[in-house]
């Protein structure tokens, strides 16, 4: 196996565990619907729709009855948080069906189109795999989420003193890997890069000094 693609498969897998783990957590700590459940059973809980009294799956609705946890007083606490839509609940409020499409599509397309770029990478471009890895892993794991429940999990609250304005949309560890691996493009794009030195041709005729 190539190098490239073993780190490609170390990040994103990492992420997408990290992921889904902090999300099973987030919804067996932070809300009741897990609760009474054990083992293996807890794990179906999870991924499946189904509340605790095996009454229809509605979605967004078993979930509600939720436990934040102040984990800093007035600065970061954890609160449960289901996302239909985009970042800062973008396009939230569309059909069910056209939502979920929509976003089914964009998702795959965004994947493909960051798996292009980093097939296009150098040997020497590390920071850049590393940052589209985290990118892949990150877009992977709210994927995951939507195909499963059509809707994205988030779970960590960043506040100001619960201030009006000063609250960071709730995220989660993909969206973290996400803005991680942006951040390191960025960084990546100041860095200046020496020119490859070119040789010169000798005259004809003439022999190299030694």
């Amino acid at each position: 196996m190539k190098a490239s693609l073993r780190l490609l498969l170390v990040v994103v897998l990492a992420v997408l565990a990290a992921d889904q783990l902090t999300k099973y957590l987030a919804v067996s700590r932070l809300t009741e619907a897990l609760d009474g459940r054990s083992g293996l059973s807890r794990v179906s809980g999870f991924l499946s729709e189904q509340n605790l009294d095996n009454d229809p799956p509605v979605e967004g609705v078993f979930r509600k009855n939720t436990r934040p946890y102040r984990f800093i007083e007035d600065y970061w606490h954890f609160r449960y948080v289901e996302n239909p839509g985009a970042a800062w609940g973008m396009f939230s409020s569309l059909p069910d069906a056209a939502r979920k499409a929509f976003f089914h599509v964009v998702s795959l397309v965004a994947l493909a189109f960051i798996l292009v770029l980093y097939r296009k990478t150098e040997p020497s471009q590390k920071l850049v795999r590393v940052a589209l890895a985290l990118i892949t892993g990150g877009a992977l794991g709210n994927f995951v989420d939507r195909l499963i429940r059509g809707y994205v999990i988030d779970f960590i609250d960043w506040h100001w003193r619960n201030q009006p304005g000063m609250r960071w949309p709730t995220f989660n560890v993909a969206d973290a890997a996400i803005c991680v691996g942006v951040g390191l493009m960025l960084l990546d794009s100041f860095r200046v890069r020496r020119p490859e030195a070119v040789a010169t041709p000798l005259p004809q005729g003439s022999s190299p000094q030694p």
